[in-house]
């Protein structure tokens, strides 16, 4: 074999030993702790109203498709909604995810959830109870944001 040859044999070998091994995928669980951790930061953002932790939370492309309404499209007509909400109302919400599925970056949980409002201007608590389903998207850095939002009510509310 000619020098030449040798040495790109030599070094072609002696990059690839120095290349890093991809970080190990996170297992099922793994994921749906991380997102369940998230699904917490986020609902707790709701409840204390706290519009920068919520969204910091948001994809900016992040999608609500609310019940009766017109879907929500972006970060800042999320924050403008959530605002405008957290404005007039004090909540009180809770979800119970039933099904969590995870392929890849890509996840969707559907479940149930409540929400009490209270307006701040006066008036009395009303409750509505339906079901959600959210999509999920893992960011380069590992971590899951919500990336779109729909819900409806079951029809029960209560005053």
């Amino acid at each position: 074999m000619q020098k030449s040859t040798l040495l790109a044999l030599f070094l072609a070998a002696a990059l690839t030993g120095c290349q890093r091994a991809a970080p190990p995928k996170p297992s099922f669980a793994e994921d749906v702790a991380a997102i369940t951790a998230f699904n917490a930061k986020y609902l707790g953002a709701i409840n204390a109203e706290d519009i920068k932790t919520l969204s910091a939370l948001t994809d900016d492309n992040h999608i609500i498709f609310p019940p009766n309404r017109k879907p929500i499209f972006g970060k800042a007509a999320n924050d403008a909604s959530n605002g405008s909400a957290f404005e007039r109302f004090d909540f009180d919400e809770t979800w119970t995810p039933e099904e969590t599925v995870i392929d890849g970056n890509l996840a969707y949980q559907r479940g149930t959830f409540t929400t009490s409002s209270v307006p701040k201007a006066g008036g009395d608590k009303r409750s509505v109870s339906g079901a959600f389903l959210r999509i999920y998207r893992r960011q380069p850095d590992g971590q899951w944001r919500m990336t779109h939002d729909m819900f409806n009510s079951d029809g029960t509310q209560q005053n």
